[in-house]
């Protein structure tokens, strides 16, 4: 059975956060579209509101610790990723930027991609297109034609005319499982496990 490697980021600052209610939901469907073709599924959810120090010592050392390098090779090692961010300013979150800036350039190259946005008000939805998908273009990653924009209104309400948060994320988790289906140029091996020097000593010395 083959399997797909899904890594979401929500950039909610919140404790509950609509944006990773959001990216649940995004995730939860793709999934189900997945399974249902008979891959092997494995989601890994990153909070980067978790990784925020880590990502501003990143910037000031040029380093990245432990904890944010293990994400980015889970990014990297990622058949697609799932981004979701609220909007401040018009734009995506500083903390959504930042975050994408520590990757490595090359490190989307090819990957399919599922864009959501969380706001408080519709207006707010632009920045889908005008602001994360040309991000992503420049990136070269593979974007799904649809995005989804999660407003107040949508959450609890089953009927917003006629389109309903439901049908918009179906039909964007329709749109990325056929990036995933197939061959996925963007995939990277996982970086090689580094073993510990007493380890690697001991395997010398039993002429393994």
């Amino acid at each position: 059975m083959e399997t797909r490697r899904i890594t979401v980021l929500s950039a909610g600052l919140g404790v509950p956060s609509s944006s990773r209610l959001l990216a649940d939901q995004l995730a939860d469907e793709a999934r189900r579209k997945l399974s249902a073709a008979g891959y092997e599924v494995t989601v890994d959810v990153v909070e980067l509101r978790d990784l925020a120090v880590d990502v501003a010592n990143n910037f000031v050392t040029g380093y990245a610790g432990p904890r944010l390098a293990e994400v980015i090779a889970g990014v990297e090692a990622s058949d697609g990723i799932i981004a979701v961010t609220p909007v401040f300013s018009a734009s995506y979150s500083g903390l959504f930027k930042s975050f994408i800036d520590v990757l490595d350039p090359k490190a989307l190259d090819g990957k399919a991609v599922l864009l959501g946005a969380t706001g408080g008000t519709d207006r707010h939805q632009m920045v889908l297109d005008y602001a994360m998908r040309p991000l992503f273009s420049y990136l070269r990653a593979r974007v799904a034609a649809t995005a989804v924009f999660a407003g107040p209104q949508d959450w609890g309400n089953t009927d917003d005319g006629g389109n309903p948060l439901s049908a918009r994320i179906g039909r964007a988790a329709d749109e990325f499982f056929r990036l995933l289906d197939g061959a996925q140029p963007g995939r990277r091996q996982a970086p090689l496990e580094s073993l510990p020097f007493e380890q690697l000593l001991a395997g010398i010395s039993t002429g393994r």
